[in-house]
């Protein structure tokens, strides 16, 4: 059984490769997302957390590109390609994690305001409305602020504010699923909650949740960078602190245009990707709309 249950899954993935390839976009976003992702990982093969001290050296103060430092150095004279490569670790695990925990709120929330339909989910419901209606970058901006400034409570102040269009979405696909007959028929043959819940509904609704996440880890990228700008960072390196620091050393001023646009463009260059690939993915899975 096992074996055919992997054989199942191998020729469902092909199935969905091949169909994933033909989105040209999706596969130029996913190759972006394979190189920031493994340049991520090996960073502390090649550097550590010291570049990001400040050195003594202020000779090479907002030092140009050129062949000292390929992308040019900062006000403090340490190089931007190994900050922008160090950060890169920061604010993708920030991205993915808050992420993470917006689709598992939304997720649970969705799927129980859609299964129990008396006044659990309706309770559910305005609770979702509620956070709806609150704009999430002041929210996380005000919980951040008051939490501190750690990684832990930016992930969880981007988390609990960006689950609730998650869970309407769910809630949406929920209500789809238990509509078909096979539902009916597996609580008479006496399912419990938890079995339609888990078993028949969670599965159902896992590949709309797959490209939704995707769509949040680009979001919660930019809110990170937004709330780093701001001045509630995590004490870590970052896209976004550096732009702070471009900020705050007046690199526009200085001419230092390098210190400003490198940054942004690792920001806009992931986000981009991942949105091409959760674009991609709901053409693949929906198959209205391919």
């Amino acid at each position: 059984m096992t074996t055919v249950a992997w054989a199942r899954r191998k020729m469902a993935f092909g199935r969905f490769w091949t169909t994933f390839r033909r989105q040209p976009a999706g596969v130029v976003g996913l190759g972006i997302l394979v190189v920031a992702v493994v340049l991520a990982l090996i960073a502390p093969l090649f550097i550590d957390d010291s570049v990001t001290s400040v050195v003594s050296d202020t000779g090479k103060s907002f030092g140009a590109p050129g062949t000292d430092s390929a992308l040019g150095n900062d006000e403090s004279g340490r190089s931007i390609l190994e900050l922008i490569w160090w950060g890169s670790r920061t604010s993708l695990l920030i991205g993915f994690l808050a992420a993470a925990l917006a689709m598992v709120i939304g997720t649970v929330i969705g799927i129980a305001s859609g299964h129990f339909r008396g006044w659990i989910g309706a309770a559910l419901m305005r609770v979702t409305d509620w956070f709806l209606v609150l704009p999430s970058l002041v929210t996380a901006l005000v919980l951040a602020a008051i939490l501190g400034g750690s990684m832990t409570t930016i992930i969880v102040a981007i988390g609990v504010t960006a689950w609730p269009s998650t869970a309407r979405l769910i809630r949406a696909q929920t209500l789809a699923v238990e509509a078909r007959p096979y539902i009916e028929r597996s609580k008479a043959l006496g399912a419990g909650h938890w079995h339609v819940m888990t078993k028949h509904v969670l599965p159902n609704v896992a590949p709309l949740l797959l490209a939704s996440t995707t769509l949040e880890v680009a979001s919660a990228i930019v809110t990170e960078s937004t709330l780093a700008f701001l001045g509630v960072s995590s004490n870590k390196t970052s896209w976004g602190t550096m732009l702070r620091g471009s900020y705050d050393w007046n690199a526009a001023s200085n001419g230092a245009w390098w210190y400003i646009v490198i940054p942004g463009l690792c920001i806009v260059a992931v986000v981009m990707a991942f949105t091409l690939v959760g674009r991609a993915l709901e053409a693949v899975l929906n198959p209205r709309l391919r």
